[in-house]
């Protein structure tokens, strides 16, 4: 399958997730491409079969800047017919726990999108880095079995 991972990463936690899904994926024999959320442009999207899309929380809950361009500009697409995803970090001492995560998937089913599976949020209070990359080993294998 032809997927593209977008990832907006500040501490190195989402950027480790999307690489790792990728390199999954690719194993799987998927065709896959990763780009940072500042080098993407969502009407890249249309160009693919699924969709993933990672960013760590930032505040109380908000998408983070690095990833704001790209969200306006999904607003402005039409996704019907592609399977997506949403990932990524936040810290669970926050009331507010990685919720990027619900925005982007929101966001992914408002322009259309299948939601293949529910999101992975990886907690950087938490989770170590085998933990984080265990758990996305397990998401492709959700994302693999659902497509």
């Amino acid at each position: 399958m032809n997927t593209i991972v977008v990832y907006a990463s500040m501490t190195g936690t989402t950027e480790l997730m999307a690489r790792t899904i990728a390199d999954e994926l690719t194993k799987a024999g998927d065709q896959v491409v990763v780009k940072d959320a500042l080098e993407a442009y969502a009407d890249e999207l249309s160009s693919y079969e699924r969709i993933l899309v990672g960013s760590y929380t930032w505040g109380d809950g908000e998408l983070s800047d690095e990833i704001m361009g790209f969200y306006d500009e999904l607003e402005t697409i039409d996704l019907a017919g592609k399977s997506a995803a949403a990932f990524g970090s936040g810290c669970s001492s926050y009331e507010q726990f990685a919720s990027a995560v619900d925005i982007l998937e929101e966001a992914l089913k408002r322009k259309g999108c299948s939601i293949i599976t529910a999101g992975l949020k990886a907690d950087t209070w938490s989770d170590d880095e085998e933990k984080i990359e265990a758990n996305c080993v397990d998401f492709v294998k959700r994302i693999i079995t659902l497509s």
